[in-house]
């Protein structure tokens, strides 16, 4: 069934042939050989499209999927839907294959883009030890996962993949016997058959616990291993090339979280939920710890007959015995020395947070294991240490006993708000939302250097001014119970001047996060951070970041916070407002002369990309986002959200998460050591690439913008020509789509936006406008062709935005979106928008290709472009029927749940054959 190629490599179209057998029977037993011969004679009509466009045989196999009715209709859907999803697994597994393949390879063999291939640039650069520990010293890499609404699979039919997955891997190897083979058939065959008969939709909304606990399902799969791992790999591989150093990594790798913490637009998030997100954390952690000290209990069998021990370390567990343990919970053999540790060390694991015997602080637990891994080691040849604990030790340091840092966002105008009420209160100002930003600052400023409060009892303020209090003193409580690790950032959406900091600092204030004592002594305990967003947000960056560090009172805020600013930007809201071209070009910018303009103020950034999964929000490899950055960034850490079906894709597999972030790891590391010696390709940039840049934003701003916010029918055409209104049936986040419910464009959120447009395949988020300023650079002069072609070959930047667009003209396609139109009530609006949309296509096509000097688009990435050209034939059937299914419920003013159903299957197909929603 649905037998077709995927790349050119045979193991992987062997796995593809299985599953697609195996789908193949599956719908014989559930709907007979018609319904197997319907599926077959549609995926034939749509390859046959593909390869050679006939009008008659696409107009019949409109015909054809018109005819479906239920409920043979929706056992099609489902049908093109699920074997994307066995195509996904397949693909996933052979890239598990292509890299252990790499690895059975000979000792002279290095895996591209590895920490192996990275160290070995190094040692080829002739980087000493000394300038390789300094490079490790500054290394940062900070993974944020949300829970941005784009995750369309169920947490469910995601463990059956895992399933299948493993069971797939399985059959390579050589060593299983005939009789575990049909096993391992069996079995496939009955993780297929249970993801066939398992429901795919939500029956309602995730709460946004729903949403913790499907965060922390990656931490507990895999996330907590492979981190120690990517450390481990590192300091292996440094060792191995550079044997004469004791090397000493840090821990430059980590992840934190969003999801319970982000306030902004989501009114569900409130502070007993963020309360509850940071036990679950805390749970998880402590559960992973007692496994660990339990298998390490096993392994510890020393004896203090066979080795010699201090009397210090014996003494003190003795001591803590005495403690800690009750009759009967002393380890029973006494001169298993390490054992009765690890058997205190358990004990005070099960009190943590219960009792004063407990762990107050993970300090405390990393002291005990790195007490019993000195001791031990005294046993052990100097070059061989003991990696199990030392693993362990690793992970207490990388995840506490609060797991991931705990971000908090919310919006400026709900601080700006509840600071007014507060003022007002106090008799400070009438009105302080109407003030002059010159006279805020001057308010806010008096405040923080006045150690006095300004707060008065709760009730004497609206619910929504107590609701803000509130967050602040959760904070305050969470420090103490959990760790200052365990929130550390608190992120203002929609900066747009130095007051909206401020007023953040105030509210830290008012809990005592912030403090100024009657000595002028500061304590400050939260990092404050602006979410730059909108292009004018971006431009303004640097003057408002310039404003708070030319003043006193927020420089003691930030000499307290180790002269370290984070800085959020927001590629979302600025794609949306002006085009992806643009908005990249401005955040570009933007990190750049912030960066320039900290230095001089010897404030050190950590700048922090809020990226989506899709292309329209700055997706893409992450080892490419990386290195799109000012190259002269790197150095202050780098910090990335993990959002929605990126988490699946990257991180429920442990070998394809080692594999992501070692990539990440392998380009930052690289990309560092050759920033620190001006060696990195684009660290010192033309001139003349940075003015083609503006000339090029400028044009395609215009001509974004004449179609999305001068057009007077272009909203008219965006809600009507994609699945916008049947989206948030969908159930797949906790958060609303738009803004305080509204229906004007500037409250639509992001995601949606982009999912929108994906859905129907013109993503036009991804790649509209880019070739109006391209095509209109390329053909002022051959020179200015010549300039693109050696920014492309040269840039990263220049290279990374090329190849996005690239990959989003592959992935839209305007023969299918084409039937979308036929959604648009008014047929001059659709056809007058649509054949825009088409003659920008065309435009961005033909001068990326003049740029790369490709002959089809992607021809530098044919495994990546083979899996697309292969994947879009078998979503058009999903896409015609998703028309169709709207148009007969658009049709009707009555609700009909089983059309409802079959449109929200079509959109979870598409974005399963796409792998990407918004």
């Amino acid at each position: 069934m649905l037998n077709v190629t995927v790349n050119n490599n045979s193991l992987l179209r062997n796995d593809v042939k299985k599953l697609g057998n195996i789908l193949g029977e599956i719908l014989v037993h559930h709907g007979g050989v018609p319904l197997l011969e319907k599926v077959e004679a549609i995926r034939e009509k749509t390859k046959n499209l593909r390869e050679n466009y006939n009008e008659e045989l696409y107009q019949n196999l409109k015909d054809e999927i018109s005819s479906l009715k239920p409920p043979v209709r929706q056992q099609v859907i489902r049908a093109f839907s699920i074997y994307f999803h066995l195509v996904n697994i397949a693909e996933q597994n052979h890239r598990i294959r292509r890299q252990r393949q790499y690895q059975l390879q000979d000792e002279g063999t290095v895996q591209p883009v590895s920490i192996e291939s990275a160290v070995v640039s190094l040692k080829e650069n002739e980087f000493s030890e000394d300038a390789i520990q300094h490079v490790l010293n500054d290394l940062s890499l900070e993974l944020i996962i949300t829970a941005h609404p784009t995750e369309a699979t169920k947490r469910t039919v995601l463990e059956t993949q895992k399933r299948i997955s493993t069971l797939l891997q399985q059959f390579d190897n050589p060593m299983v016997t005939k009789k575990q083979r049909k096993d391992l058939d069996e079995s496939l065959f009955n993780e297929v058959t249970a993801l066939w008969q398992t429901d795919e939709l939500r029956e309602r909304k995730p709460t946004v616990l729903d949403e913790v606990k499907n965060g922390l399902y990656y931490f507990d799969q895999t996330l907590f291993e492979v981190l120690p791992g990517i450390h481990q790999e590192l300091e292996n591989q440094l060792q191995s090339y550079y044997p004469e150093h004791d090397w000493n990594v840090p821990n430059f790798l980590s992840f934190g979280s969003w999801i319970g913490g982000d306030r902004d637009g989501n009114p569900n998030v409130n502070p007993e939920v963020t309360w509850e997100t940071l036990i679950l954390q805390r749970k998880l952690v402590l559960k992973k710890y007692k496994a660990a000290i339990t298998d390490l209990m096993r392994r510890f069998s020393q004896s203090t007959t066979r080795v010699s021990v201090s009397a210090d370390f014996i003494h003190s567990v003795d001591e803590d015995e005495k403690l800690y343990l009750e009759q009967g919970e002393v380890w029973p053999i006494e001169a298993e020395i390490y054992r009765r540790k690890f058997a205190v060390i358990l004990k005070r694991l099960r009190n943590v947070g219960q009792s004063e015997h407990g762990y107050h602080a993970a300090e405390e637990l990393l002291a005990d294991l790195r007490s019993i891994l000195a001791s031990a080691e005294k046993h052990q040849p100097a070059n061989n240490k003991l990696k199990s604990i030392r693993k362990l030790v690793r992970q207490v340091e990388l995840f506490g006993f609060h797991l991931a840092t705990l971000d908090i966002r919310n919006h400026s105008g709900e601080h700006e708000a509840a600071v007014t009420e507060i003022l007002k209160a106090v008799n400070i100002t009438e009105n302080y939302a109407a003030l002059a930003e010159a006279e805020k600052v001057e308010i806010l400023e008096k405040i923080l250097n006045e150690p006095r409060p300004l707060l008065l009892s709760q009730e004497d303020y609206s619910k929504e001014t107590q609701a803000i209090i509130n967050v602040f003193q959760m904070i305050k409580k969470a420090h103490s119970e959990f760790g200052s690790r365990s929130i550390e950032v608190y992120l203002i959406s929609m900066t747009q001047s130095a007051s909206d900091l401020l007023e953040v600092l105030v509210l830290a204030k008012e809990a005592g996060i912030y403090r100024l004592h009657a000595d002028g002594t500061v304590e400050s305990h939260l990092h404050v951070a602006p979410l730059l967003e909108t292009v004018d947000d971006l431009i303004a960056g640097p003057r408002i970041m310039k404003k708070l560090f030319e003043m006193d009172v927020y420089r003691n805020h930030i000499r307290e916070r180790g002269n370290h600013q984070e800085i959020m930007l927001g590629y979302s809201d600025g794609s949306k407002d002006g085009g992806t071209l643009t908005a990249n070009w401005e955040l570009f910018k933007a990190q750049k002369e912030i960066h320039n303009m900290a230095k001089n103020f010897e404030i050190r950034l950590k700048f922090f990309h809020g990226r989506g999964g899709s292309l329209g929000r700055g997706g893409g490899p992450l080892n490419r986002s990386i290195l799109s950055q000012p190259a002269e960034t790197l150095g202050d850490g780098v910090k990335i959200t993990e959002q929605g079906e990126v988490l699946s894709s990257r991180y429920l597999l442990e070998d394809i998460a080692y594999r992501n972030l070692e990539q990440a790891a392998s380009a930052l590391l690289e990309a560092s050591a050759n920033a620190s010696k001006n060696l990195l390709q684009g660290y010192v940039r033309e001139k003349a690439w940075e003015d083609a840049m503006e000339a090029i934003s400028r044009q395609s701003l215009l001509k974004y913008q004449s179609l999305v916010f001068k057009d007077p029918d272009f909203l008219t055409y965006f809600k009507e020509a994609t699945p916008l209104r049947e989206l948030g049936a969908l159930n797949i986040g906790s958060r609303p789509m738009s803004r305080k419910g509204s229906e004007r464009f500037e409250d639509l959120r992001a995601i949606p936006w982009v999912f929108a447009w994906t859905q129907s395949r013109q993503m036009i988020p991804a790649w509209y406008a880019a070739g109006t300023g391209l095509h209109s650079f390329a053909t002022l002069g051959e020179e200015n062709l010549q300039l693109l072609q050696n920014m492309y070959a040269k840039w990263p930047f220049f290279q990374s935005t090329i190849n996005n667009l690239q990959m989003a003209l592959l992935k839209a396609d305007l023969q299918t979106a084409r039937e979308y139109i036929h959604l648009v009530e008014d047929k001059t609006i659709a056809n007058r928008i649509f054949q825009d949309i088409s003659d920008e296509y065309n435009r961005t096509k033909e001068v990326l290709l003049q740029i790369t000097g490709n002959q089809e688009l992607l021809d530098h990435s044919p495994n990546i472009k083979e899996s697309v050209k292969r994947r879009n034939p078998y979503v058009d059937p999903l896409n015609f029927l998703q028309v169709n299914l709207i148009q007969n419920m658009r049709s009707t003013d009555e609700e009909s749940e089983e059309l409802l159903t079959e449109v929200l299957l079509t959109i979870s197909g598409v974005a399963a054959g796409l792998v990407n929603t918004g």
